[in-house]
Protein backbone atom coordinates (compact mmCIF):
# COMPACT_ATOMS: atom_id res chain seq x y z
CA UNK A 1 0.00 0.00 0.00
CA UNK A 2 1.36 3.36 -0.96
CA UNK A 3 1.84 6.21 1.47
CA UNK A 4 -1.05 8.07 -0.13
CA UNK A 5 -3.39 5.08 0.36
CA UNK A 6 -2.31 4.74 3.98
CA UNK A 7 -3.04 8.39 4.69
CA UNK A 8 -6.44 8.10 3.03
CA UNK A 9 -7.28 5.00 5.06
CA UNK A 10 -6.38 6.70 8.36
CA UNK A 11 -8.35 9.78 7.36
CA UNK A 12 -11.42 7.65 6.60
CA UNK A 13 -11.12 5.85 9.95
CA UNK A 14 -10.68 9.12 11.84
CA UNK A 15 -13.70 10.67 10.15
CA UNK A 16 -15.79 7.60 10.97
CA UNK A 17 -14.63 7.69 14.61
CA UNK A 18 -15.32 11.44 14.91
CA UNK A 19 -18.74 10.98 13.37
CA UNK A 20 -19.62 8.25 15.86
CA UNK A 21 -18.37 10.36 18.78
CA UNK A 22 -20.38 13.40 17.63
CA UNK A 23 -23.52 11.33 17.13
CA UNK A 24 -23.19 9.80 20.61
CA UNK A 25 -22.67 13.21 22.19
CA UNK A 26 -25.74 14.52 20.38
CA UNK A 27 -27.78 11.66 21.75
CA UNK A 28 -26.47 12.38 25.25
CA UNK A 29 -27.34 16.06 24.88
CA UNK A 30 -30.85 15.20 23.70
CA UNK A 31 -31.36 12.86 26.64
CA UNK A 32 -30.03 15.52 29.02
CA UNK A 33 -32.26 18.21 27.51
CA UNK A 34 -35.26 15.91 27.77
CA UNK A 35 -34.51 15.19 31.42
CA UNK A 36 -34.16 18.94 32.12
CA UNK A 37 -37.48 19.61 30.39
CA UNK A 38 -39.19 16.96 32.50
CA UNK A 39 -37.68 18.42 35.68
CA UNK A 40 -38.77 21.92 34.70
CA UNK A 41 -42.29 20.72 33.99
CA UNK A 42 -42.44 18.87 37.28
CA UNK A 43 -41.02 21.81 39.18
CA UNK A 44 -43.40 24.21 37.47
CA UNK A 45 -46.29 21.92 38.24
CA UNK A 46 -45.38 21.74 41.91
CA UNK A 47 -44.98 25.54 42.07
CA UNK A 48 -48.34 26.05 40.35
CA UNK A 49 -50.05 23.56 42.65
CA UNK A 50 -48.67 25.11 45.82
CA UNK A 51 -48.51 28.80 44.94
CA UNK A 52 -50.39 29.80 41.82
CA UNK A 53 -53.42 27.55 41.48
CA UNK A 54 -56.82 28.94 42.39
CA UNK A 55 -58.00 27.98 45.87
CA UNK A 56 -61.70 27.22 46.19
CA UNK A 57 -63.46 28.87 49.14
CA UNK A 58 -63.72 26.74 52.27
CA UNK A 59 -67.02 25.44 53.56
CA UNK A 60 -68.41 28.18 55.79
CA UNK A 61 -70.01 25.96 58.40
CA UNK A 62 -67.64 22.97 58.33
CA UNK A 63 -64.22 24.64 58.22
CA UNK A 64 -62.19 26.06 61.13
CA UNK A 65 -62.73 29.75 61.78
CA UNK A 66 -59.11 30.54 60.84
CA UNK A 67 -59.58 28.96 57.39
CA UNK A 68 -62.80 30.85 56.73
CA UNK A 69 -61.48 34.25 57.76
CA UNK A 70 -58.12 33.47 56.17
CA UNK A 71 -59.78 33.09 52.78
CA UNK A 72 -60.91 36.72 53.00
CA UNK A 73 -57.23 37.73 53.07
CA UNK A 74 -56.33 35.74 49.93
CA UNK A 75 -56.25 37.14 46.40
CA UNK A 76 -58.35 34.15 45.32
CA UNK A 77 -61.37 35.64 47.09
CA UNK A 78 -61.51 38.46 44.54
CA UNK A 79 -61.21 35.98 41.66
CA UNK A 80 -64.64 34.60 42.53
CA UNK A 81 -67.62 36.00 40.59
CA UNK A 82 -69.36 38.81 42.43
CA UNK A 83 -72.43 36.73 43.28
CA UNK A 84 -70.26 33.98 44.80
CA UNK A 85 -68.37 36.48 46.94
CA UNK A 86 -71.63 37.91 48.21
CA UNK A 87 -73.00 34.43 48.96
CA UNK A 88 -69.78 33.63 50.87
CA UNK A 89 -70.10 36.79 52.96
CA UNK A 90 -73.79 36.25 53.66
CA UNK A 91 -73.06 32.69 54.83
CA UNK A 92 -70.18 33.98 56.96
CA UNK A 93 -72.54 36.53 58.52
CA UNK A 94 -74.97 33.71 59.33
CA UNK A 95 -72.23 31.71 61.04
CA UNK A 96 -70.92 34.79 62.82
CA UNK A 97 -74.31 35.42 64.44
CA UNK A 98 -74.26 31.88 65.83
CA UNK A 99 -70.61 31.71 66.89
CA UNK A 100 -69.77 29.62 69.89
CA UNK A 101 -67.51 31.11 72.55
CA UNK A 102 -64.56 29.19 71.07
CA UNK A 103 -65.31 30.41 67.54
CA UNK A 104 -65.56 34.00 68.76
CA UNK A 105 -62.19 33.75 70.51
CA UNK A 106 -60.56 32.18 67.44
CA UNK A 107 -61.98 34.87 65.15
CA UNK A 108 -60.85 37.66 67.48
CA UNK A 109 -57.34 36.19 67.70
CA UNK A 110 -57.09 35.80 63.93
CA UNK A 111 -58.26 39.35 63.19
CA UNK A 112 -55.98 40.79 65.88
CA UNK A 113 -53.01 39.04 64.29
CA UNK A 114 -53.85 40.01 60.73
CA UNK A 115 -51.01 42.25 59.56
CA UNK A 116 -48.63 42.98 56.72
CA UNK A 117 -49.40 41.63 53.22
CA UNK A 118 -52.38 39.60 54.46
CA UNK A 119 -54.02 42.68 55.96
CA UNK A 120 -53.39 44.69 52.80
CA UNK A 121 -54.85 41.91 50.65
CA UNK A 122 -57.96 41.77 52.84
CA UNK A 123 -58.34 45.54 52.45
CA UNK A 124 -57.86 45.25 48.70
CA UNK A 125 -60.52 42.54 48.57
CA UNK A 126 -62.97 44.93 50.24
CA UNK A 127 -62.11 47.63 47.72
CA UNK A 128 -62.59 45.25 44.80
CA UNK A 129 -65.90 43.98 46.16
CA UNK A 130 -67.29 47.50 46.47
CA UNK A 131 -65.88 48.44 43.07
CA UNK A 132 -67.45 45.40 41.41
CA UNK A 133 -70.83 46.17 42.99
CA UNK A 134 -70.67 49.70 41.63
CA UNK A 135 -69.25 48.67 38.24
CA UNK A 136 -72.00 46.08 37.78
CA UNK A 137 -74.61 48.68 38.69
CA UNK A 138 -73.11 51.28 36.35
CA UNK A 139 -72.89 48.85 33.43
CA UNK A 140 -76.55 47.91 33.80
CA UNK A 141 -77.55 51.55 34.21
CA UNK A 142 -76.10 52.61 30.89
CA UNK A 143 -77.62 49.60 29.12
CA UNK A 144 -81.21 50.70 29.78
CA UNK A 145 -83.02 53.49 27.91
CA UNK A 146 -82.66 56.91 29.50
CA UNK A 147 -86.38 57.03 30.29
CA UNK A 148 -86.03 53.91 32.49
CA UNK A 149 -82.90 54.89 34.38
CA UNK A 150 -84.72 56.39 37.35
CA UNK A 151 -86.57 53.11 37.94
CA UNK A 152 -83.29 51.23 37.47
CA UNK A 153 -81.66 53.26 40.26
CA UNK A 154 -84.62 52.58 42.56
CA UNK A 155 -84.41 48.82 41.91
CA UNK A 156 -80.64 48.84 42.38
CA UNK A 157 -80.89 50.67 45.69
CA UNK A 158 -83.66 48.37 46.92
CA UNK A 159 -81.64 45.30 46.05
CA UNK A 160 -78.61 46.41 48.02
CA UNK A 161 -80.67 47.69 50.94
CA UNK A 162 -82.24 44.25 51.25
CA UNK A 163 -78.85 42.57 50.88
CA UNK A 164 -77.46 44.75 53.67
CA UNK A 165 -80.39 43.90 55.92
CA UNK A 166 -79.99 40.21 55.11
CA UNK A 167 -76.31 40.33 56.12
CA UNK A 168 -77.00 42.25 59.32
CA UNK A 169 -80.08 40.40 60.54
CA UNK A 170 -80.29 37.06 58.74
CA UNK A 171 -83.15 35.78 56.64
CA UNK A 172 -85.77 36.01 59.37
CA UNK A 173 -84.57 39.30 60.81
CA UNK A 174 -84.44 40.90 57.36
CA UNK A 175 -88.15 40.34 56.77
CA UNK A 176 -89.55 43.84 56.67
CA UNK A 177 -93.19 44.87 56.62
CA UNK A 178 -92.34 48.02 54.68
CA UNK A 179 -93.24 48.20 51.02
CA UNK A 180 -90.59 49.08 48.46
CA UNK A 181 -92.15 52.53 48.16
CA UNK A 182 -91.82 53.06 51.91
CA UNK A 183 -88.23 51.86 51.86
CA UNK A 184 -87.34 54.31 49.11
CA UNK A 185 -89.11 57.14 50.92
CA UNK A 186 -87.13 56.42 54.11
CA UNK A 187 -83.93 56.15 52.11
CA UNK A 188 -84.41 59.52 50.46
CA UNK A 189 -85.32 61.20 53.72
CA UNK A 190 -82.21 59.78 55.38
CA UNK A 191 -80.10 60.85 52.40
CA UNK A 192 -81.37 64.41 52.64
CA UNK A 193 -80.71 64.55 56.38
CA UNK A 194 -77.24 63.10 55.83
CA UNK A 195 -76.50 65.67 53.14
CA UNK A 196 -77.63 68.44 55.47
CA UNK A 197 -75.48 67.17 58.35
CA UNK A 198 -72.48 66.86 56.08
CA UNK A 199 -72.95 70.44 54.91
CA UNK A 200 -73.13 71.62 58.50
CA UNK A 201 -69.96 69.70 59.43
CA UNK A 202 -68.17 71.10 56.41
CA UNK A 203 -69.16 74.65 57.30
CA UNK A 204 -68.15 74.18 60.93
CA UNK A 205 -64.74 72.76 59.99
CA UNK A 206 -63.92 75.39 57.41
CA UNK A 207 -64.71 73.08 54.52
CA UNK A 208 -62.81 70.09 55.89
CA UNK A 209 -64.40 66.67 55.76
CA UNK A 210 -63.89 63.39 57.43
CA UNK A 211 -61.12 61.28 56.02
CA UNK A 212 -62.36 58.02 54.55
CA UNK A 213 -58.97 56.40 54.12
CA UNK A 214 -59.64 53.87 56.85
CA UNK A 215 -63.43 53.65 56.62
CA UNK A 216 -64.86 50.13 56.81
CA UNK A 217 -67.19 49.07 54.01
CA UNK A 218 -70.54 50.70 54.84
CA UNK A 219 -73.67 48.60 54.53
CA UNK A 220 -76.33 49.50 52.01
CA UNK A 221 -79.10 49.62 54.57
CA UNK A 222 -81.27 52.74 54.68
CA UNK A 223 -78.89 54.47 57.08
CA UNK A 224 -75.73 53.34 55.33
CA UNK A 225 -76.57 53.97 51.68
CA UNK A 226 -75.23 57.52 51.54
CA UNK A 227 -72.01 56.47 53.29
CA UNK A 228 -71.63 53.65 50.79
CA UNK A 229 -71.64 56.18 47.96
CA UNK A 230 -69.05 58.26 49.80
CA UNK A 231 -66.92 55.13 50.20
CA UNK A 232 -66.27 55.24 46.45
CA UNK A 233 -64.27 58.43 46.61
CA UNK A 234 -62.28 57.44 49.69
CA UNK A 235 -61.18 53.86 49.07
CA UNK A 236 -62.59 52.24 45.94
CA UNK A 237 -61.53 54.52 43.12
CA UNK A 238 -57.93 53.29 43.27
CA UNK A 239 -59.09 49.73 42.49
CA UNK A 240 -60.85 50.73 39.25
CA UNK A 241 -59.77 51.04 35.65
CA UNK A 242 -60.20 54.43 33.92
CA UNK A 243 -63.23 53.09 32.01
CA UNK A 244 -64.84 51.83 35.22
CA UNK A 245 -64.10 55.11 36.97
CA UNK A 246 -65.82 57.09 34.23
CA UNK A 247 -68.96 54.95 34.31
CA UNK A 248 -69.13 54.73 38.09
CA UNK A 249 -68.67 58.48 38.62
CA UNK A 250 -71.54 59.24 36.24
CA UNK A 251 -73.71 56.51 37.73
CA UNK A 252 -73.13 57.61 41.33
CA UNK A 253 -73.81 61.22 40.40
CA UNK A 254 -77.22 60.20 39.07
CA UNK A 255 -77.86 57.93 42.08
CA UNK A 256 -77.16 60.80 44.46
CA UNK A 257 -79.46 63.12 42.51
CA UNK A 258 -82.19 60.48 42.59
CA UNK A 259 -81.82 60.03 46.35
CA UNK A 260 -82.00 63.79 46.98
CA UNK A 261 -85.07 64.42 44.83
Amino acid sequence: MSLSDTISDYRWRFNEYASNVIEERQQQLKRGAGACAVLLLLGGGVYWWTSVRFHQPPSIFDSPVDDVFGYLSMADFSKLPLEERLAFLLSLADRFRNFSQGDSAAAAAFLAGLAGPAREQATQNVRLLAKDILAQGAAGYFDVPESERGNYIDSWLLRWMKTGERAAKGEEGAKNEETDEERLKDLKENAKRGEQRRGERGAGAGGGGESGATNPLPSLTTDGATRFLDFWGSDVESASTPREQGQIVRFLGDVRKRMLQ
